[in-house]
């Protein structure tokens, strides 16, 4: 591993001298400019090459010793959030056969590691048992195959004994529709509640979603069996004459694990690669030792198989965590992670569950902050509120997909004008932008933080936005030098 980054940047004259000397320098070639007979340049251009000049000279003035203690004072004011003690607390399952079958494995899980800001201590944090609130269903929990699969067949002779006693058969299925979620604060995630709806294979408007279920609940089992995984696409191409779409057995697997009271990971079925890591950790992958700090510029995927990672080791001081793969990749080539000890993770715009749980895995391991550079438009935040509340479409395992108290780093609206961004490098926000910000607003997971409302209100009243790649206006590396070390130094993030 390399060592951490230390020591001051090497003596420059500091950034307001520098900026000075810079705006007078400008000053006087316009000036020049209009009594000589040139053409005097035009006053944006003139701006913004000021404006570049003077954050250059302040990049000059960013010492690493500085930067690095802003993020170790982050770590240190996060480590006792929302903890709790004692132990684990199980329940019974929230779905099954309509007879009445095994208990599922549903349980709420205690994760271990720090709290937000990347805390350690003893207890565990706080759980949806503990607030022992009404009309939620418990949370799911990891199952062995062995496990996932013994409740299946329980489900399966429960079906049996009721077809043959002359009732038919019918699932119980807990609700994932929008309207059957709800946020909760002490959490800082999405739940489901417990409104639950009967998949009758009797009713003419369900008997395919029954069918359905029954068919992918037996791929699972298959699966289970064997020991062996598969990706969601091929469990569509298993059959999809019934499917018809990969979008139909991709909804009924979530159902099923909801059904089965576990993690959709513990059924065996999993997406392709999507996420990518790099920089100061190590881990080893079915027992091959991985060092990211040698990835190339590319990164190491993140494999779907979380729970084949074990060993993580690093000596970063945070975690940077990306929205677009161009932007990890400048950083990347940049080796961003050996000047600023930090480990760099990108979903690729919106994330896969892999990217997810390896994300918490980080962070309970590792106990460092997490900071997130996004675009400055509604959907950046969306997905940034999807790392740490989760998503509704999977809020059964909000408990072990959701990373709470990322710090919104950039790139937000009011850096637009700290950072001088001209208005011709801005995009007018499209009518449904603007109406994705108004319903944002809205949200309880974004009103609870009052600097995020600001920003967010900003970014609608103004109607623009701007993408990570704005900051190219003043240099390709201008992300890397000036921008994000700017950000760290002064604890610039909310």
């Amino acid at each position: 591993m390399p060592p951490r980054g230390k020591g001051k940047a090497p003596a420059k004259p500091r950034a307001a001298a520098a900026a000075a000397a810079a705006a007078a320098a400008a000053a006087a070639a316009a000036k020049a400019g209009g009594g000589g007979g040139a053409p005097a340049r035009r006053p944006r251009a003139t701006k913004a090459r000021a404006a570049a000049a003077a954050a250059a000279a302040a990049a000059a003035d960013v010492r690493i010793d500085d930067v690095m203690a802003a993020v170790r004072a982050l770590r240190a004011a996060g480590s006792a959030r929302g903890r709790v003690g004692g132990a684990a607390v199980a329940g019974g399952g929230a779905g099954g056969a309509s007879a009445g079958g095994p208990a599922g494995g549903m349980e709420v899980v205690a994760a271990g590691g720090g709290g937000g800001g990347g805390g350690g201590g003893g207890g565990r944090e706080l759980t949806l048992a503990d607030l022992n609130l009404p009309n939620v269903t418990k949370e799911v929990r990891e199952l062995a195959p062995a496990d996932a699969a013994l409740i299946i067949e329980g489900i399966f002779s429960d079906v049996v004994a009721t077809i043959l006693a002359g009732n038919g058969f019918s699932y119980t299925v807990p609700d994932r529709s929008t309207a059957n979620h709800m946020y909760v604060e002490a959490l800082d995630r999405i739940v489901l509640k417990d409104r639950v709806s009967q998949r009758a294979f009797a009713n003419a408007s369900t008997v395919r979603k029954a069918v359905i279920t029954t068919r992918v609940m037996q791929l699972v089992h298959q699966l289970l069996r064997k020991n062996i995984h598969t990706s969601k696409r091929d469990l569509f191409y298993a059959d999809p004459n019934l499917f018809t779409t990969q979008d139909e057995s991709d909804a009924v697997l979530n159902d099923i694990a909801c059904i089965v009271g576990c993690t959709r990971t513990s059924l065996a079925v999993v997406a392709s690669d999507k996420g990518v890591v790099i920089g100061r950790v190590s881990f080893r992958e079915a027992g091959d030792f991985i060092d990211c700090t040698k990835m190339g510029v590319g990164g190491k995927a993140i494999p779907p198989y979380i729970d084949q990672i074990t060993e993580i080791e690093s000596d970063a001081e945070f975690i940077l965590l990306v929205e677009k793969n161009a932007a990890f990749t400048r950083l990347s080539e940049d080796r961003f992670y050996n000047k600023y000890p930090c480990i760099m993770v990108t979903g690729k715009g919106q994330p896969d569950v892999a990217t997810r749980l390896f994300l918490r895995r980080l962070r309970d391991q590792l106990h460092i902050p997490i900071l997130g550079l996004v675009d400055a438009d509604p959907y950046g935040l969306k997905i940034l509120s999807v790392y740490m509340s989760g998503s509704k479409s999977m809020s059964y395992d909000s408990a072990n997909l959701t990373t709470p108290d990322i710090k919104w780093l950039g790139v937000r609206p009011s850096d637009l004008e700290k950072f001088n961004i001209p208005e011709q490098c801005r995009l007018p926000m499209t009518a449904s932008d603007i109406e994705t910000g108004k319903s944002l607003l809205k949200e309880e997971f974004i009103t609870k933080n009052p600097a995020w409302v600001a920003e967010l209100e900003t970014m609608v009243n103004t109607k623009e936005k701007a993408e990570i790649q704005v900051l190219t206006h003043f240099g390709f590396q201008f992300i890397t030098e000036v921008y994000l070390p700017q950000k760290l130094q002064a604890g610039d993030w909310i």
